[in-house]
Formats: structure tokens, sequence, C-alpha cells
């Protein structure tokens, strides 16, 4: 069975950082676009990051220059480094793989990130 499980969630200072996981079981990641979503209250949901199987990244334009996202395939665990993080950005963060055989898609449980001073 296919899952995606996030970790590295957290309650942070505006300023900080914080280093999400996405690690996966039952998959070999290669094969999968990946991405970070995020949903703060009251809001729609929001794709903040992704990386292709190929590796190639998109932002969104209020994460760039703050936020990296990178895999590891051999670790079949996808990341998120986020810096200068800003009240703005909490929310919950979920990962996103989907196959580039099969188009089937998984999102992970979900972690709270909680910027605050």
């Amino acid at each position: 069975q296919v899952q995606f499980v996030e970790s590295g969630g957290g309650l942070v200072q505006p300023g900080g950082s914080l280093r999400l996981s996405c690690a996966a079981s039952g998959a070999i990641i290669n094969i999968y676009n990946m991405g970070w979503y995020r949903r703060a209250p009251g809001k729609q949901r929001e794709l903040v990051a992704s990386i292709s199987s190929g590796g190639s990244t998109n932002y969104v334009d209020s994460v760039k220059g703050r936020f990296t996202i990178s895999r590891d395939n051999a670790k079949t665990t996808m990341y998120l480094q986020m810096n200068s993080l800003k009240p703005e950005d909490t929310a919950v963060y979920y990962c996103t793989a989907k196959s580039i055989l099969t188009n089937r898609e998984y999102w992970g449980q979900g972690t709270q990130v909680t910027v605050s001073s």
C-alpha cells in the first residue's frame, strides 16, 4: 500500500525556519511528480511548491526566495525547507504525489505549521 506521511511541522517564531518531510512507503518516488500544498484558516488550498520527477521546481510567488523544495529518491523522501517564516505562512501543509505512469494521486495527512511570537 502506497502512503505518504508528512512530519516536521510545529510552532516557530517569525523569522524562524522549519523543514518539512514527506516520506513515502510502498513506493519509489522517482516516478512521481510531487508537491506541497497548504490550507490556512478561512482560505482556499494553495500549491506552495512542486518538484517534477525530473527535478524541476516551481514556487508560488509568496514563498520564492524563502522556501526550497527538494527530493531524495534514494530515501524516498521529499522536503520543504522553510526559512524567514512569516505569520501568513501559518497553515496545514500537505504533501502530494502523482504517478507519471498511472496519474494516480496520493495525499498525506497534513502537518500543522504555526508562525507566531
